[in-house]
């Protein structure tokens, strides 16, 4: 008997319901099945009851969309192929041409570049804070302003904002606020609840998480979220986003399943390590100053203290170091250079701790009066034995000089 293509692809096999394991189902798809025409003009996507297309949900986008609305307070989640494209869905979701948006001078420099590129571009303005200055915020809103980005901590510099204040501050104004969460990865401070037990929580109006970072925490996945509690506000991104066709790749949802059971354990290591090494670098006389939100001398750390608690697990992996002045760029790319254990590469939240230098000069219209002058280089650490990091450093600093 020769068996056909069509007994392959029409086969009657099913697998017997019941198979349950640590890890859940990888379902790939494009086009889904509907049992009858009745269903497939019945089936509704937007609230998640059934399944229409692949773009619009399978089971497993949905199980990792729930699994983060836990993780950071939410009720609804869209993925989204990277951090950027989660900054890039609200931007485009919300504002129109005519409209204004506030972003604090420290953002993450994709998010400006974005401002400055193609919201300017379709007629949307936009205006950078101060991040430290409440008051420059509350100032700077105007009735054209429709959403204000705020960022905890800053990127690259680490200063960490009166998030509370600024959070008041939008919800007085009538504007809506859109957190960047990733530092704080739904661990360090709850984005939708600011004042933990209180009966009417003061709340963010919109999380992105870049997944990249911390809950996948292989260095090996690109994928962002956007987390809301409000329904309609929900469905404006939801629509913005089906409309842009904004997938994720089933595979890839797998990964970052997969690290979401070790996240809390893997970011208290991360937050652990790079403690020791920010108060480690604090003895160095190489630099003029430490950016990290723990220590008592950094920006914003008054700040920091009253909403992470200061306990242990509540500052991720990240700090930055400023060398004194007298050390040229080209001492200060030796050094990077002269890293073993370090690898020089953007992002961080995965196993291998990273190392980059920066021109602040380039990324600020003027120099901030809380930064010591200097040339500037952001440690991303992972999960390596901190004696070993802490000894690599040495030895690229005893070269460099």
């Amino acid at each position: 008997m020769t068996v056909s293509s069509t007994d392959l692809i029409h086969h009657a096999y099913t697998p017997p319901p019941g198979f349950v394991a640590p890890q859940p189902g990888v379902f790939k798809a494009s086009t889904v099945f509907f049992p009858n025409v009745a269903a497939m003009r019945d089936f509704e996507w937007k609230d998640k009851s059934a399944y229409t297309y692949g773009l619009h949900g399978t089971p497993t986008t949905y199980m990792l969309e729930e699994r983060l609305c836990t993780l950071e307070g939410g009720l609804q989640c869209l993925l989204v192929p990277s951090g950027l494209a989660a900054i890039a869905t609200v931007s485009l979701a919300l504002l129109n041409s005519g409209d204004e948006v506030l972003i604090p001078d420290n953002v993450y420099g994709p998010n400006k570049a974005l401002a400055e590129g193609e919201l300017m571009h379709w007629g949307i303005s936009h205006q950078f804070y101060d991040a430290l200055n409440p008051h420059d915020l509350a100032a700077k809103i105007s009735p054209k302003t429709r959403l204000v980005w705020l960022e905890a901590a800053g990127s690259v510099t680490l200063e960490f904002p009166d998030l509370l204040e600024q959070v008041r501050i939008c919800h007085a104004a009538g504007v809506l606020c859109a957190l960047d969460n990733t530092w704080g990865a739904g661990l360090a401070f709850a984005p939708f609840d600011l004042q933990p037990g209180s009966k009417t929580p003061l709340a963010v109006d919109i999380s992105i998480h870049a997944l990249t970072k911390y809950p996948n925490g292989g260095g090996d996945v690109l994928m962002g979220s956007v987390i809301t509690r409000d329904e309609a506000l929900h469905m404006r991104l939801k629509l913005c986003h089906m409309r842009l066709g904004l997938g994720v790749a089933a595979n890839d949802v797998e990964a970052v399943l997969r690290g979401l059971p070790s996240l809390k354990l893997r970011y208290a290591a991360h937050d652990e390590a790079t403690r020791a090494l920010a108060h480690w670098c604090q003895t160095r006389a190489e630099f003029a100053q430490v950016l990290h939100p723990a220590l008592a001398n950094s920006p914003g750390h008054r700040h920091w203290q009253v909403l992470c608690t200061g306990e242990p697990g509540s500052a991720a992996g990240l700090f930055s170091v400023m060398f004194k002045p007298e050390y040229s760029q080209t001492q200060v790319d030796a050094f990077c250079d002269g890293l073993k254990l370090f690898e020089i590469g953007y992002s961080w939240g995965g196993p291998v701790s990273l190392v980059m230098p920066y021109a602040l000069d380039s990324m600020r219209p003027a120099w901030p009066e809380h930064l010591a002058r200097g040339t500037l280089v952001r440690f991303s650490i992972g999960l390596e034995a901190v004696e070993d990091l802490r000894a690599d450093l040495a030895a690229a600093l005893a070269a460099m000089a």
